[in-house]
């Protein structure tokens, strides 16, 4: 009877045809939450929908997924043999998760590739830290992961380790960051953007009220010279602020066209453990831009080949840290 009452709240919520509006049983659930408290089992690797296809939006860094070769905007075709034609995102992550140790093979069609590919990828536990801080000569270079339960806290202390340095400048990586909760974000923007300017707005169709989400930041960075490195994995919160820093002339956005997933989820949790997300809204920016589908388009293109990759090369780092060097 569970089963089949859980299968059918799954139909009710996919008769939107909303790909990011699922219900989740309280296995799933359960998962999802351990997700954005930064620590589960599986591959490592964020996954979206684009052109009604599954599609990887990032590996995370050091992940088994990342190691096995997998790369943002890999369309999955197929799991462990199993086509992927019309199935659901949490369908997808069930399927993709499992325990340490065990395999999962995943069919990804890859732009410019001749054919399929198999990847094999040996499942494990993925503990993400979501901020790291570098130091390139002077200048602090931030690569931001996640914007997670614990985000916020480990940037406010890396920014306070950053300023003791007195850079010459900052570069903020949120390449391959497919996003996390609204309100991290915001208070990340408002290390830039000024005491009660828009960080972001949402918009609800045919509501004409927008709502504005401020910043209730101290701006400790507005001052230094920024440079945020974004491509095609930055999604959803990477995208809030991205777009945020470049409607208020921040900093300078390199890389290339973001994701494009511009839409607010909202998770209500269920007394038996279950819980069901659903779009509510679309986010812009806050000069009113859609990020929807559409994306955060760089200030300027720097593109990331399969050559740069092999060579380990970065020429989207080299061209940030040459903006900020030659002011």
């Amino acid at each position: 009877d569970a089963q089949l009452f859980y299968g059918s709240m799954k139909g009710v919520v996919a008769a939107l045809g909303d790909p990011y509006s699922v219900f989740l049983d309280p296995v799933i659930s359960e998962e999802f939450t351990e997700e954005l408290s930064g620590k589960f089992q599986g591959i490592g690797a964020e996954i979206g929908m684009k052109q009604e296809r599954l599609t990887i939006i990032s590996p995370l860094p050091e992940s088994p997924a990342e190691k096995a070769g997998l790369k943002p905007g890999d369309k999955v075709m197929a799991i462990d043999g199993n086509e992927t034609t019309g199935i659901s995102l949490d369908e997808a992550v069930k399927q993709i998760r499992g325990e340490k140790g065990t395999e999962v093979i995943l069919t990804v069609a890859r732009e410019n590739a001749d054919s399929f590919l198999d990847i094999t990828i040996t499942r494990d536990t993925i503990d993400i830290k979501s901020v790291v801080l570098e130091m390139k000569d002077n200048i602090g270079y931030i690569k931001l992961t996640h914007f997670n339960q614990d985000t916020a806290q480990e940037f406010g202390e890396i920014v306070n380790e950053l300023l003791t340095k007195s850079p010459k400048g900052v570069i903020l990586d949120l390449r391959n960051n497919a996003g996390g909760y609204l309100d991290v974000a915001i208070e990340i923007a408002g290390y830039w953007v000024k005491n009660g300017d828009v960080v972001v707005k949402e918009s609800f169709g045919d509501v004409e009220i927008d709502r504005n989400y401020n910043s209730t930041g101290q701006e400790q960075l507005a001052s230094y010279k920024t440079v945020v490195i974004v491509n095609g994995g930055s999604a959803s919160a990477s995208e809030i602020v991205a777009g945020a820093l470049q409607d208020f002339e921040l900093a300078n956005v390199v890389g290339e066209v973001t994701f494009g997933k511009g839409s607010v989820q909202e998770l209500e949790q269920l007394s038996d453990g279950s819980s069901v997300k659903i779009t509510i809204a679309r986010w812009l920016t806050p000069f009113g831009r859609s990020i929807d589908k559409e994306g955060v388009a760089p200030d300027e293109i720097v593109e990331f080949t399969e050559e740069n990759y092999e060579n380990e090369e970065d020429p989207q780092l080299d061209r940030a840290l040459e903006i900020i060097n030659n002011e």
